[in-house]
């Protein structure tokens, strides 16, 4: 038997003996209360709708929802999920001060064609029990969902893997992120630019600046997640690849001229669909 406790044995070690992923470890070993995880469902809720809301209205808002709640608690409860107002914008990790800055291009950029930029960030997803978090990469131009992960812990490994598979498919040339640690890692920023991508990166505060990936998390948010109360990892990983399918291949958007992702792909004679297999 080995005991979690035990400081001989690492965290990779303890799931290396156990045949276990990880991100189990983390998922299995978070005490997280019942009353919390119903809080911060209604808070991802509250946030979808009212991100310029921070903890003092939050309180307010969940008082309407029959929840009596302190600030403090509500303001470690957003902390923990990673979502602030939007001033500054919400990230789902804190930046380091120390970290190169890289400036942000995208301003005053006319993006014409599929597969010029491409924007990653990450968001908190609820589920009927616990929770997970979804890193996604999205096609500017057309909203192509590039590539996703899901995983409920914030190591950078799960981002680093969608990166991974984003690349696979094709190079932008500008890849826009906010400045959360998972994207200003060395890690990160070595695989960008070592396929021969520009890096961009939302400004202090830039509520804004990652607008399209920010649309991309209320539309899955209410037309999925929030529908189908998914109940393990395993049903949220296979209804999501459903999801995104529909996304790509089906979902018109207005902005589109109520064409599809894929369709605009098509039209612009672009090959990150195809590669993609979708």
């Amino acid at each position: 038997m080995i005991d979690v406790s035990d400081p001989d044995y690492s965290v990779s070690e303890q799931c290396r003996l156990l045949n276990l992923a990880r991100s189990s470890y983390y998922h299995a070993g978070v005490g997280e209360s019942e009353e919390d995880l119903v809080l911060k469902r209604h808070l991802d809720r509250l946030y979808t709708d009212i991100p310029f809301f921070g903890s003092r209205k939050m309180v307010v808002e969940l008082a309407k929802l029959g929840f009596r709640v302190c600030r403090k608690r509500v303001r470690r409860l957003m902390r923990e999920m990673g979502i602030w107002a939007i001033y500054p914008k919400p990230r789902l990790s804190e930046n380091r001060e120390n970290h190169r800055k890289y400036p942000y291009l995208l301003n005053n950029f006319k993006v014409e064609e599929p597969g010029q930029v491409w924007a990653a960030d990450i968001t908190y997803i609820p589920m009927r029990e616990g929770f997970m978090y979804l890193a996604a990469t999205l096609d500017w131009y057309s909203r192509y969902v590039v590539s996703w992960k899901v995983s409920n812990s914030l190591e950078s490994s799960f981002c680093l893997e969608m990166l991974e598979q984003a690349l696979s498919i094709g190079n932008p040339a500008i890849f826009n992120t906010d400045q959360g640690v998972q994207f200003t890692s060395k890690a990160w920023i070595g695989a960008v630019e070592g396929a021969g991508v520009r890096v961009s990166m939302d400004g202090k505060g830039g509520c804004f600046d990652n607008i399209f990936v920010e649309r991309l998390w209320r539309t899955v948010k209410y037309e999925d997640v929030y529908l189908k109360g998914y109940c393990s990892p395993k049903e949220l990983r296979e209804g999501l690849k459903n999801y995104f399918r529909f996304y790509n291949e089906r979902r018109p958007h207005q902005s589109l001229g109520y064409k599809s992702p894929m369709e605009i792909h098509r039209m612009n004679g672009s090959s990150v669909a195809r590669k993609a297999g979708a």
